[in-house]
């Protein structure tokens, strides 16, 4: 063992790595449905760390870890960030999680006197709770001592497992029902128009008549061409459409005719399909609207996958790294077609290093500015700041010639491994010093219980207003807590509880507001004593 130890000490890249290996292993283990996820990361560096507190690796690995999983999700979500911010569903989630941190802030505060804590500790048991580093570097700024590193370090690690566990035990018990996954893929059915009542409208008028269906070719006098909004259809044409759901489909054949089988298929002298890997940095960050193609044959976008997920290619839709976009078009335009978008899956992977050597820049500067307040005290956001300016970034997705956004795939990538670096990194430096608190401090157990009182304090107000009194949706009321605990460990194990995209924008949506709100929390609230 001593080996062992003196081998970790003088490798601390070889500890951590080992660290993360162990956690992952340990988050993967399911006792009666329940498996902590990649939180494990943490609490097994804890335990490194107090081993082999000489292998603690740089502050700035946990620092850049967190930089980089809070700058994918800012990219990723810019848009819905922007969407919520201005939806009446963004500003109720905002004021629920404002309830929970203010409530949270008063009980770490009311327990000063019962307890006899130094308002430094209370400080630290608000910002360990809320898993907020920027909260806590503002309290230790602010009163000049130690004392709030204290109470943050014995309650960091409740701040993590507490939500994790609040959120198993609230799934557990109430039995939510799962998110109703919205339809991704897209189908296609031929019709062939026999209902003379339908003769003479356009192309348009039809698909306002049938809500999901897009009509995007025709066929006429065995002829295959794309259908333009203001096309007249007349008996016997052959249309091809899409829709999401295929109840749309069979509704529209059953109104305009019959379905029609291999009509298209067969007949690829005028129009074939393609598809093709956006990888030209030329055509992403744009609308497909804006595109100016070379080719002149007439062609239109059937459908745009990414990731997972079908997306209906309106005019609007901008482009990013890796989608895939199904065309229709002329075979002697393939080539074209291809040299356009680029069709690289290797650029599906990669993205711009001046892009995100810039907004990364940028998110550390507007972090680290300081904004007076009343009283001569000042607010900086911390790491937030590099959140805040990836989420704009995000909405606005390309800056003249600098496309901001990052391929899905490698976004994933660059949150994941962020995140594991980030808990690993935090785990093995808290380790000592939430030993020495438990163990050496009499007091230490005392403030581990009030910690927990002050954590429930965050998600107790969230539960109830989210649940009974304005009836969210379950993943709703996860992402609410997620984005008010702050900690990414908490929203990996929501999303693998309940699966849903809501979590991720209502992380990024509530996130930025209440980091700051606990900053200024806690540069007000000494001044009351």
């Amino acid at each position: 063992m001593d080996f062992i130890r003196a081998t970790l000490e003088q490798q601390p890249l070889m500890a951590l790595f080992l660290t993360i290996a162990i956690g992952h292993v340990v988050g993967g283990l399911v006792f009666r449905g329940f498996s902590i996820g990649v939180g494990a990361v943490l609490f097994v560096a804890l335990a490194v760390g107090w081993w082999v507190p000489q292998a603690q690796p740089s502050p700035m690995v946990g620092t850049l870890g967190l930089a980089l999983f809070l700058y994918g999700v800012g990219l990723q979500y810019g848009r819905q960030f922007v969407l919520g911010l201005t939806s009446r569903e963004g500003l109720l989630s905002n004021a629920i999680a404002l309830a929970g941190v203010l409530c949270a802030g008063a009980v770490s505060v009311a327990l000063m006197g019962p307890a006899n804590m130094t308002v430094g500790h209370a400080l630290g048991l608000f910002a360990g709770s809320g898993t907020s580093t920027p909260t806590l570097q503002a309290a230790v700024a602010l009163l000049g001592n130690d004392d709030p590193a204290i109470g943050y370090s014995v309650t960091y690690p409740f701040g993590v497992a507490g939500p994790i566990l609040v959120l198993y035990l609230a799934y557990t018990l109430l039995r939510p029902s799962a998110p109703v996954p919205s339809v991704t893929d897209l189908e296609m059915l031929e019709i062939v128009v026999r209902n003379p009542d339908y003769a003479g409208k356009t192309v348009a008028e039809l698909m306002a008549m049938l809500p999901g269906v897009r009509i995007v070719a025709l066929r006429r006098k065995s002829h295959n061409e794309t259908a333009s909004p203001t096309m007249a259809v007349a008996v016997k044409d052959v249309l091809l459409a899409t829709a999401f759901r295929h109840e749309d489909l069979t509704h529209a054949a059953a109104l305009l005719g019959e379905e029609a089988h291999g009509r298209f298929v067969k007949d690829r002298q005028d129009l074939d399909y393609l598809r093709v890997f956006a990888s030209r940095a030329a055509v992403v960050g744009r609308a497909l609207g804006d595109l100016q193609v070379p080719w002149k044959r007439d062609s239109i976008y059937l459908m745009v996958r990414r990731g997972d997920t079908d997306l209906v290619p309106r005019p609007d839709l901008v482009l990013e790294f890796g989608d895939r976009i199904g065309v229709l078009a002329h075979r002697d335009d393939f080539a074209a077609v291809r040299r356009y978008f680029g069709d690289s899956i290797r650029g599906t992977a990669e993205f711009s290093f001046i892009s995100i050597g810039i907004g990364m820049a940028l998110g550390f500067l507007a972090g680290a500015i300081p904004f007076p307040l009343p009283g001569a005290a000042t607010l900086s956001v911390g790491l937030a700041g590099v959140l805040i300016v990836a989420l704009l970034l995000g909405h606005f997705r390309r800056t003249g010639p600098l496309n901001w956004t990052i391929p899905f795939s490698a976004n994933l990538v660059i949150r994941n491994l962020g995140l594991t670096l980030f808990l690993a990194q935090v785990g093995m430096a808290s380790g000592p010093k939430f030993a020495a608190t438990v163990t050496e401090t009499s007091s230490g157990l005392v403030m581990m219980g009030l910690g927990v009182l002050v954590l429930l304090a965050f998600v107790a107000p969230i539960l109830v207003l989210g649940l009974y009194v304005f009836r969210l949706p379950f993943d709703e009321v996860a992402g609410i807590i997620c984005g008010t605990c702050g900690n990414p460990a908490i929203l990996a194990y929501a999303n693998k509880l309940s699966p849903s995209e809501r979590l991720d924008t209502i992380f990024a949506v509530i996130f930025p507001s209440m980091t700051i709100i606990k900053i200024l929390f806690v540069d007000v609230a000494p001044s009351f004593f």
